[in-house]
């Protein structure tokens, strides 16, 4: 048995480069749509505290406008593009204009209008996340069994980033050129992918654009005891995601300097995270989760985020006197796969699982809503408020700021072990 699903592991490897070949033009897409995002998204907030000396709070209004847009696309440009506009031109055009914004972005050396362009950006960016899988949807042979391999080309994309700008900071200084070098990277990125988009295959508009509040049809799901359990756990969850994403990049660019980890090599010491994803989302997951079940994979997904940051908070406590340390923390990256596939993906296979067939939809409308919108949101000022409240004379005590989280989410693991009851998904 477990030979047969170290074979589903690999055969689904095989059917991504399959997909390459068959359908290069789509595998291009998602690997330039998270490309663009892999470029800004773990390195910023380096930058900007290093170079620019922003604080929490502005490190959390810079990287809160993109979980903000989340929430307001569907209700305007996510809207034109399902209403008026065939899929792959409106792909394009959002890129066009993102990728300029980008390049505004890049020469951009204080708060308030970088936050201004970033929600510009992030207006445009926001509804190419479901462009892109429209697309993929609409002309793969086999969605069901083809999307996850072709996923994996966005995060690829995102790994070829981090490795891209650490090539430019090595070899070329970018990070002291008189622009920001982040936004550079993504620009071009997002420049090249709106002109591919030209070349991807017709997608026309859907006659009637998609319901953005659908997912109020699926409150009744919060009726039922275990899922709401799982529901407001999920969110408590996701705003701690927001400190690894905002935190962590500062946190070991500091630390990380006792063992020769700079920013110019950091952004590739951080796709660690993202292997660590594929190789779990392809490998560990197909095995688990027929054998665990939904309770005990989520659990796991669980423990695993307050590991991760205790880990950070023991290596900055002890880095100065045993270097050594940086490099457990380095390791723990590696733990994302577990926080993020075990958690997140398998929350979405259960709210799958758990909701009636008409209402499937909304339900992971809400579950987005509730996870990727309003948790990441209040998790970025979360996390930029911990950020100052534990600063002083210029020093961050991360023991202390990566405790709280540690504490937060160690916590949402015993009551999420001693309230959830997993049962049987029903015949819908």
């Amino acid at each position: 048995m477990a030979a047969e699903r170290k074979q589903g592991g690999w055969a689904e490897l095989v059917t991504a480069v399959q997909v390459m070949f068959s359908q290069p033009l789509l595998a291009a897409m998602m690997f330039l749509q998270y490309a663009i995002w892999g470029s800004w998204e773990p390195p910023l907030s380096g930058y900007l505290e290093k170079k620019l000396g922003f604080t929490g709070m502005g490190l959390a209004l810079v990287y809160n406008a993109l979980p903000l847009m989340n929430l307001l696309a569907p209700l305007t440009a996510g809207q034109i593009a399902d209403r008026l506009l065939p899929a792959q031109v409106a792909l394009g055009l959002f890129h066009l204009v993102g990728g300029v914004l980008l390049f505004v972005l890049a020469f951009q050396r204080t708060l308030e209008p970088m936050v201004v362009f970033m929600l510009f950006f992030a207006l445009c960016y926001a509804p190419t996340l479901a462009l892109t899988n429209s697309i993929a949807f609409h002309h793969l042979r086999d969605p069901q069994r083809q999307f996850g391999p072709i996923r994996v080309w966005g995060t690829i994309g995102w790994i070829f980033a981090g490795w891209v700008l650490s090539f430019m900071r090595r070899s070329f200084g970018s990070e002291n050129w008189a622009v920001i070098d982040v936004f550079v990277l993504a620009g071009v990125f997002s420049i090249l992918m709106g002109l591919i988009s030209f070349a991807l295959p017709h997608t026309p508009p859907a006659k009637e654009a998609p319901d953005p509040l659908a997912f109020r049809e699926a409150l009744v799901l919060l009726k039922d005891r275990n899922y709401f359990t799982f529901f407001v756990i999920a969110f408590i969850v996701a705003t701690e995601l927001r400190l690894y994403y905002i935190l962590t990049f500062p946190f070991l660019q500091t630390a990380g300097q006792v063992v020769g980890i700079t920013s110019e090599n950091l952004p590739a010491w951080m796709t660690i995270a993202q292997i660590a994803e594929i190789f779990t989302i392809t490998f560990l997951l197909p095995y688990a989760l027929p054998r665990w079940g939904v309770r005990n994979a989520l659990l796991v997904g669980i423990v695993a985020w307050p590991i991760r940051y205790l880990v950070f908070a023991f290596t900055w406590a002890t880095y100065q006197t045993m270097p050594w340390t940086v490099w457990l923390s380095i390791a723990a990256l590696a733990l994302h796969g577990f926080c993020y596939v075990f958690f997140f993906v398998v929350a979405f296979i259960y709210t799958d699982m758990v909701a009636p067939k008409d209402i499937r939809s909304s339900a992971q409308a809400l579950i987005n809503v509730a996870v990727l919108g309003l948790g990441l949101l209040i998790g970025g000022f979360f996390a930029g408020w911990l950020r100052d409240f534990f600063t002083s004379g210029g020093t961050t005590n991360y023991t202390m700021v990566f405790s709280i989280p540690a504490i937060i989410t160690f916590l949402c693991a015993i009551a999420f072990a001693a309230l959830f009851r997993e049962e049987r998904a029903r015949a819908v």
